[in-house]
């Protein structure tokens, strides 16, 4: 398989895990669930990182990567055993793509955007990063592989989260 096909489906679950809170917010029985991941706590007059970022959406996503991975990794041949270990994977990734989103809406609410603001740049970027640190203990790919996944993800944030605006996932557009 082309090594940058692999490497954009190796993080097609990181993406999932990103798009994946804004649909749990829909679900009725998970929708009760939406205890920041700041518990509200503030710095001066704002959130730590905005009562969005919520740990129904931490769980949700990172479930979606892990059965994400457990459906595409046996079909990439990734060398890491079971299947199981492929969910775990999925999970690990998933969280670190959140992670990374939860990191830089911390430094958004520092710069004055209000949650739900886009931050160009930082808001397509932040998810793919944290997938990409947490892949590290489990795949080094190529640094032509990585700048693709960039590039392939970044250009996807808009377009998701356009879809995501026109299926009333999304209260904004981008």
């Amino acid at each position: 398989m082309n090594d940058i096909l692999f490497a954009l489906l190796f993080f097609l679950p990181a993406g999932l895990a990103n798009s994946a809170p804004p649909i749990a917010n829909k679900i009725p029985f998970l929708n009760r669930w939406k205890t920041p991941l700041d518990f509200g706590n503030k710095i001066g007059q704002q959130y730590v990182r905005g009562k969005n970022k919520t740990w129904r959406g931490l769980v949700f996503g990172t479930l979606v990567s892990g059965v994400a991975a457990w459906l595409i990794y046996p079909q990439l041949s990734v060398d890491t055993g079971t299947t199981v270990e492929h969910f775990l994977i999925g999970c690990f990734i998933g969280f670190g793509a959140l992670f990374g989103d939860a990191a830089e809406s911390f430094f958004k609410r520092r710069k004055g955007i209000a949650s739900g603001n886009a931050w160009l740049g930082f808001d397509q970027l932040d998810y793919v990063i944290g997938a990409m640190l947490f892949s590290l203990p489990f795949i080094q790919l190529r640094l032509q592989d990585y700048l693709v996944v960039i590039g392939v993800f970044f250009v996807m944030h808009f377009i998701v989260s356009y879809c995501g605006y026109l299926l009333g996932f999304k209260d904004k557009p981008v």
